[in-house]
Formats: structure tokens, C-alpha cells, sequence
């Protein structure tokens, strides 16, 4: 960075756009590891699944059985984005993975960050494993998983007795409880268990690998996000689903960030002249630059298909509220036309541009070039990823209209005698 910084402010565009491209690619490629543990069959795997998109039966996802299946350590890259792994680690408290042994025998220093997945209840060795990772120094995050069929159970038995079980209320109670009070109820014995344990992390997250979008998984993902350097949080953002209107929002501001690297990178050695336009840019990498904000936000034709079948809506009700152009759409005559309906507006920006950048006469024609083409670019990028976001959180809209409309008419038919 501070080589381009050096080479911008002498004018040399030409080495300046090799830096910028230099500096995105790296962040692209800075990698996260993340390790998810906990005892055999607490739902690993799953969670393993649904974190990168994936059903248990889709190509490239972890096994999940009733059994443990996990007897090594796994690492299941992201589809789309592959410098982001989640290893799925074999079960701690089997006879092959005990808990005095265990983080040495999964390799502990490799992982940025553990998430420990329970079901039905926090175990000692959940809790050993806990303060072990907290003793070496790295962060943690415990998953409740299942809740949804904590939910069911704890409503059957609330009926036939009264209680809940989670914090042995007293058998006078009501009979029925709200799902809220349930989920008060599984959080706080969490807690409790943790706290006396003298465990210091006492964040937990309920969720469920059916509903990503309900119970805790909007703030599991907001801390993941919030808790990770600097240099890993672009990688951790790109890497989660689209079903939490706070995840987009922060994924915006986060590329929103690398528009004006973008935009000096195409004017590099790659530029040539746009005809009809005074401006020299590189349309190829504009072009990947649109197609990476439609893969950001789900707005490809695989993408869609998958969301469709887990909205169980059909894909053209999805499509009718996007504006802009789905990735596969994209070409340089796509890019070229979007490039001229910002051109004008640019030019404004012109003279603010050379009056900060020095200008040495052997380099005046370049700067002069590039005194054009970054405004128009930026503008461009700006405006594309300000559609893209919109769009995005028009499908999220319909998306959840479905899934308030299959709540209440599951709750009809329950109410229904």
C-alpha cells in the first residue's frame, strides 16, 4: 500500500495500477481456517453444510450420520470461495480422541478461530475443550445446534408435565410456554454451566441447520465478522450466506472499500481506448469486478436455484425483483454501455483529480487519461454494487414473505380441528 501511495503521488499510474491489482489479489487470498468441534454426533457436520450453503446430500458436503462419522480431521472448502475452509474435526470423548489429547492430535494452531457445536446439552467434555482453547489463546464461540427439535420436546413436555426441563421450573407452572421463554430458558442453563465451569467466553448461539435466518445465527455471524482482524474480516464476509440483512449491509461497506483500488487497477498495462469515450480503461477486470459483486451477493443462476428450492419458491418469483443484470448476463458490451452512461457525469471530477496528483511532462498524457477513466470507473462500480445490494435485499423480502406465509398456515392447520 504504501508503495502505491509512493507511486500515485509521483504520477507513475502505470506502476500504480500494478499495485492496486497486487493489493486486491492478496486480499483475496488471505485465508481463514475454521475449526468446528465438539462431541460426536453433536451435529458437526451438518452445521459444516449449511454454514457453506450446502444441503447433507449435495455434492462436496460432509457425511453426517446418527454415528460418529468424522474419524479425521476434514477441511471442506467454501464452494465458491475456496481460501475460506471449515475442517470438520472428529468428535472429542471418543476412545480416539480424548479430551487430554485432543487439540494437540487436530493440530490447534492452524485455526483461526474453534466453534464448538453442542446437542442436547453441554457436556464436560464441550467444556474442557472450552477452557483448554481459552488457556491457549484463541477465540471460540459455542452453537446450540438442533434447536429446533429442542424447541418441539420441550413443548411436548411442557404440555404432559407442566415444566420445562431446562431449569427444572416448578410443576405448577403454566402449560404452555411461548417459544421465547424456551429459548430464554436452553440460553441461560448454557450460561449457567459455562460460568461455573469458569469459562469467560459465555456467548451462545441457538440455531438451527433448518432456518439459518431465525434464532441466533444473524448474531453468530455478526461476531464472527465483528471479532476477526482486520485482514481476515473480507474474507469471513464474502464467505456468508445472504439470508441476514446485517451481513449484507456490512458486505457492501467492506467492497465498497476496494472500489477505488479497482478502479485504478483498470487503468494499468491492460487499458485500452473505449471507442465514443475519452477514457482508457481495462473492460476485461471492470467486467470480473461486476461478476464478483453478483457472486457476493447471490445474484447468479446457481445461486438462485438453490435459494428457490430452500424457499421453496419458484425461481422466477425471485428473479422478478432484480434490476440489474445476474452475473451470467455480464459482458464487455454490458460494461462498456454502463461505462457510457457514467462517462459524462465524471468528467466533473477531473480537475479535482489533477489538481492533487503531481505531474511530471513525460507522464502528463497518461495522468490526463487516467484523470478521466478512475472517476467514470468509480462511479460505475459504486452504482453497479448500489444495484446489486438493492436487488439482493428485494429478494431476501420475498424470500421471508414465504416463510411468514408458511408459519401461518402451518399454525392453521395446527389451530384447525
Amino acid at each position: 500500500m504504501e508503495a502505491l501511495k509512493a507511486a500515485v503521488w509521483k504520477g507513475n499510474l502505470t506502476e500504480a495500477a500494478a499495485k492496486a491489482k497486487e493489493a486486491l489479489v492478496r486480499a483475496d487470498k488471505i485465508p481463514l481456517n475454521i475449526a468446528v468441534t465438539g462431541v460426536a454426533g453433536s451435529g458437526k457436520s451438518s452445521f459444516v453444510n449449511a454454514i457453506r450453503g450446502l444441503g447433507d446430500t449435495d455434492y462436496s458436503s460432509a457425511a453426517i450420520g446418527i454415528t460418529e462419522t468424522t474419524m479425521e480431521s476434514t477441511a471442506y472448502p467454501h464452494p465458491r470461495y475456496p481460501d475460506v475452509i471449515f475442517c470438520d474435526l472428529p468428535g472429542i470423548g471418543t476412545p480416539a480422541f480424548k479430551s487430554d489429547t485432543y487439540l494437540e492430535q487436530v493440530t490447534f494452531s492452524h485455526y483461526d478461530f474453534f466453534i464448538i457445536i453442542s446437542s442436547p446439552r453441554l457436556t464436560c467434555h464441550d467444556i474442557s475443550l472450552a477452557q483448554e482453547i481459552q488457556r491457549l489463546g484463541k477465540k471460540f464461540y459455542f452453537v446450540h445446534s438442533k434447536v429446533d427439535l429442542d424447541l418441539t420436546n420441550e413443548k411436548q413436555n411442557g404440555d404432559k408435565e407442566g415444566t420445562l426441563k431446562w431449569r427444572n421450573a416448578p410443576a405448577n407452572r403454566p402449560h404452555h410456554y411461548s417459544e421465547s421463554a424456551i429459548l430464554k430458558a436452553i440460553r441461560e442453563k448454557c450460561i449457567k454451566d459455562l460460568k461455573e465451569a469458569g469459562v469467560a467466553s459465555t456467548q451462545v448461539f441457538l440455531i438451527s441447520k433448518w432456518d439459518l435466518g431465525k434464532y441466533d445465527f444473524p448474531k453468530l455471524q455478526k461476531v464472527l465478522v465483528d471479532e476477526l482482524p482486520s485482514h481476515k474480516r473480507h474474507a469471513c464476509l464474502q464467505s456468508l450466506s445472504n439470508i441476514v440483512k446485517e451481513t449484507l449491509k456490512k458486505k457492501k461497506e467492506q467492497l465498497q472499500t476496494q472500489i477505488w483500488l479497482k478502479s485504478l487497477a483498470s487503468c494499468g498495462v491492460a487499458a485500452i481506448p473505449i471507442p465514443g469515450l475519452s477514457i482508457v480503461c481495462d473492460v476485461a477486470m471492470l467486467m470480473t469486478s461486476l461478476k464478483e459483486y453478483c457472486r457476493n451477493f447471490g445474484l447468479d443462476e446457481n445461486s438462485l436455484a438453490a435459494l428457490a428450492r430452500q424457499a421453496n419458491k419458484p425461481i422466477a418469483e425471485l428473479k422478478a425483483v432484480i434490476k440489474s443484470p445476474l452475473r451470467e448476463e455480464i459482458t464487455k458490451d454490458l460494461v462498456i454501455e454502463i461505462l457510457t452512461k457514467f462517462a459524462t457525469g465524471a468528467v466533473q471530477y477531473t480537475t479535482l483529480f489533477l489538481k492533487f496528483i503531481p505531474v511530471a511532462g513525460a507522464v502528463v498524457g497518461s495522468v490526463a487519461a487516467a484523470a478521466v477513466a478512475l472517476p467514470t470507473t468509480k462511479i460505475m462500480l459504486q452504482n453497479f454494487l448500489d444495484d446489486v445490494a438493492a436487488d439482493v435485499a428485494r429478494v431476501l423480502e420475498v424470500v421471508m414473505e414465504g416463510e411468514v406465509s408458511n408459519l401461518e398456515r402451518k399454525h392453521k392447520n395446527i389451530c384447525t380441528p
